[in-house]
């Protein structure tokens, strides 16, 4: 394995001679567009590192949530997050099985975090090229508070993050009935398979399901960027894997915390048992593809 950075050092700088998005998040730029120009560049890395095998299973269920939307119904995607190239495997790999697929990725926003478009500029470069909703999240708020000594500027920095993610569940109340699919990584981590708890969801998950009416959850088995203990994000690890995607069926949102909370009815936070009835199907569905993905 070598860091992505050193590998494809040219490609990285082609990207980021192409890259226009905005970098600092305000109030005023939460959702950005994706970029498709920069997709070519991204598209080749992938190629070169996932393995024959590699596909997105029951692909006809995401065309079933894309019809939902076009009805006007707002429709949720939860999938297992181990690395910052989840989402563009994913998309490359819709886009790739056919024309309609191509179609259904258009429509896909996803929830990012901001430090994802702040915090490396490599990393901020390659986002660019994905439709996102940018928030700020309550991991990043704590370490703020942990991180920053000036009380004046932590507290600024507070006040940021709420303007920010005020603005963000605005837009996201404009945007979700209007044909778009919102995808979120449940976990708002990617998975440290030294630290469990990074594989344990967030509990504002609950809100999300709470406000979208159909969803469908993926997990992801295999993973061509491993994270790198020893450098920044763009120094995470590439490598050739067999990646496969699993599409669960598409299932009403009410329902499903209905279900929970009859089964849980005697847990004190209801909230973070929902989260944790998704967490535990994805790990479910994680579990039975890798019995036979080696």
């Amino acid at each position: 394995m070598e860091p992505l950075s050193t590998k494809y050092r040219e490609l990285i700088l082609e990207v980021m001679s192409h890259s226009q998005g905005e970098t600092h998040v305000t109030e005023h730029n939460v959702l950005q567009m994706g970029n498709p120009e920069l997709l070519p560049y991204i598209d080749r890395v992938i190629e070169e590192n996932l393995l024959p095998g590699s596909e997105l299973r029951h692909a006809e269920r995401l065309s079933e949530l894309s019809a939902a939307a076009e009805r006007g119904e707002s429709c949720l995607i939860l999938m297992e997050h181990y690395s910052n190239l989840d989402l563009p495997v994913f998309l490359y790999l819709l886009r790739r099985a056919s024309d309609e697929g191509r179609a259904i990725a258009d429509k896909i926003i996803a929830i990012a975090g901001i430090k994802l478009n702040e915090e490396n500029p490599v990393v901020s470069a390659l986002i660019e090229a994905y439709s996102r909703l940018v928030v700020y999240p309550s991991r990043s708020i704590e370490i703020i508070k942990t991180n920053i000594k000036d009380p004046k500027e932590a507290l600024a920095e507070v006040m940021r993050s709420t303007t920010v993610n005020h603005a963000s569940m605005k837009m996201l109340d404009t945007i979700k009935n209007q044909g778009k699919i919102i995808a979120v990584f449940p976990a708002g981590t990617r998975f440290r398979p030294w630290d469990p708890s990074t594989k344990r969801g967030v509990r504002e998950i609950s809100s999300y399901i709470k406000s979208f009416d159909k969803m469908c959850l993926i997990s992801i088995n295999g993973n061509i960027l491993r994270i790198n203990t020893d450098g920044s994000m763009s120094d995470d690890l590439i490598c050739e894997d067999r990646v496969i995607l699993d599409v669960g069926p598409v299932t009403d949102c009410a329902a499903f915390r209905a279900k929970v909370k009859e089964d849980l009815r005697f847990r004190d936070d209801r909230k973070q048992a929902v989260v944790d009835a998704v967490m535990a199907e994805l790990e479910n569905m994680h579990s039975e593809v890798e019995k036979t993905r080696l």
